[in-house]
């Protein structure tokens, strides 16, 4: 990424609710409880201003700081502090303690940074430090001015709060207050925050089949009896999908697969080659699924918590390969998702309450995955190009690091394209660079 100026911070505070809200302690779903050593998630917006130069009035601070003040009303438990109740269960203390709001500035330009890739620079110079303020703070903003004019926000946020299609309704509201003012009220759907439609059942009741289809938290880790072998190095690459080429990838699968299903498959197939796995090894494909729609009664689409589970499926590598045509692929993972019903959520949730406080995608420190899995994590449909502050649309939205390999987002492109950030082998990607775009 080359050598990066140091990122001059110009001011920071404790950004608190403009009214009052809420105080009590927020009870945490097994779900939630499942996120909660995978910490903050570090995300980078980037946004040109069409001046070419610095103006007044781009990104007005205060203007993102009413902004700000008015979201956090509705969106309360991104201003408290994690904590744990008499029982010693973790749960989000609401008092309207604030969320950490920094101002600094940069040499960089937009174009400069638009082709970067995840990177711990990225993460350090942009992303707001909140484990140097405190490491219970649910959410850190940080608004870095570029030379050009252009602006990089950049997000912390504590995934055991929530998850990407809750982050992403907290954006598009902050936004929306910034860009209409008292007027966004009106059209805004406000979060719901009744965590206890995901509380376990009494008794748990585990269905035979649920382990199955749900990833269990220590399913996704090393056995702890193993030696952990050291991480190795990471790459970090984007690749582009044009729309044409996700809507050939779609056509090639006549069962009419969803976009999520045909490039999962897609990027699935090529990652087990780009790897040179053994073909009579059993390659695993883990993939978040929103549980929302699969409950009865369903879960309100406006949920503000964690209201995703790991699913995962398997197949010999000669089979993912070169057995099976994408469509075969593809189908593999629309049955995972067809399954997840009613009864399949509640008996992970079930199962999480009773395992415990265990990540669901983040293997302990100092270990690392095995190469034969492949996780693909999706934003599509989460509006990410949504967060319009008034001054235009995001140029660029992507996780600012992301320091374990076997991961892959997809994420919408503005213009009908898929993004797929992938984080690897360096060997990995190098290959993915061929097998990616062949024969689409």
């Amino acid at each position: 990424m080359g050598v990066y100026e140091e990122v001059r911070v110009a001011e920071w505070c404790m950004l608190t609710p403009s009214e009052e809200t809420p105080r009590h302690g927020l009870w945490l779903t097994p779900i939630d409880l499942s996120w909660a050593s995978t910490g903050h998630t570090p995300t980078v917006h980037l946004y040109r201003s069409d001046s070419g130069g610095a103006v007044d009035g781009f990104f007005d601070v205060a203007r993102l700081k009413v902004a700000l003040a008015k979201a956090l009303v509705a969106f309360y438990p991104l201003a408290g502090r994690l904590g744990v109740d008499t029982g010693g269960r973790p749960q989000i203390d609401c008092a309207g303690q604030g969320v950490l709001f920094v101002v600094a500035h940069s040499a960089l330009t937009v174009d400069e940074l638009s082709s970067f890739q995840p990177s711990p620079e990225l993460k350090r110079l942009f992303v707001p430090r909140v484990e140097e303020y405190s490491p219970s703070l649910m959410c850190g903003v940080q608004v870095n001015f570029l030379k050009c004019g252009g602006v990089a926000l950049g997000v912390a946020m504590h995934h055991i709060a929530v998850d990407a299609i809750g982050a992403f309704h907290f954006f598009r509201t902050w936004s929306a207050f910034c860009r209409d003012g008292d007027a966004a009220a009106t059209a805004l759907e406000r979060p719901c925050h009744d965590r206890t439609l995901l509380r376990a059942r009494s008794p748990p009741v585990i269905h035979s089949d649920a382990l199955t289809l749900f990833c269990p938290p220590k399913e996704q880790q090393p056995p702890s009896e193993e030696p952990k072998p050291s991480p190795g190095a990471v790459a970090n690459q984007i690749f582009t999908l044009s729309k044409d080429q996700v809507a050939a990838l779609k056509r090639a699968c006549s069962s009419g697969a969803s976009t999520f299903c045909a490039v999962s498959a897609h990027v699935w197939r090529c990652v087990c080659a780009a790897r040179q796995l053994p073909p009579d090894a059993t390659a695993r494909l883990i993939f978040p699924a929103n549980v929302r729609g699969s409950l009865r009664p369903p879960l309100p689409d406006s949920y503000f918590g964690n209201g995703i589970i790991m699913l995962s499926v398997t197949g010999k590598v000669q089979d993912i390969t070169s057995g099976e045509q994408l469509d075969s692929v593809a189908c593999r993972i629309r049955g995972a998702i067809r399954r997840m019903d009613d009864e399949m959520v509640r008996s992970a949730i079930d199962y999480m309450e009773i395992a415990g406080s265990q990540s669901q995608t983040d293997a302990p420190t100092g270990s690392v995955p095995p190469e034969t899995d492949l996780r693909v994590v999706s934003w599509k449909g989460t509006l990410v190009y949504g967060t319009d502050f008034g001054w235009g649309k995001p140029l660029v939205v992507l996780r600012a690091e992301q320091p374990r390999a076997g991961i892959a987002y997809l994420i919408d492109g503005a213009d009908g394209s898929m993004r797929v950030l992938l984080s690897a082998e360096p060997a990995t990607v190098n290959g993915l660079q061929h097998l990616l775009y062949a024969n689409i």
